[in-house]
């Protein structure tokens, strides 16, 4: 969360250019690699998520979070909500 209206702009456009961390990058790599096809997901993408410092805890945290947004998002887009 963030009230810095020029980060989430920056983000919305493109996060690889984006001014956050090496850590943060990382983490969108692997979810955006999650959300397109999760079954490239290997464990090279978890070992380098370890290499930015994340333990076996947050990877799993991060991709419950990540695919449970996905699967709502489905589910919802499915039943037409927010289609007026």
């Amino acid at each position: 969360m963030t009230l810095d209206e020029s980060l989430v702009r920056a983000l919305e456009k493109d996060y690889n250019t984006a001014p956050i961390s090496r850590q943060e990058r990382v983490m969108l790599d692997y979810v955006v690699k999650l959300t397109k096809d999760a079954t490239k997901v290997e464990p090279q993408d978890h070992d380098r998520m370890r290499d930015a410092g994340f333990d076996d805890r947050a990877i799993l945290q991060i991709t419950l979070i990540a695919s449970w947004f996905n699967y709502i998002n489905r589910v919802a887009d499915a039943l037409g909500v927010g289609r007026g």
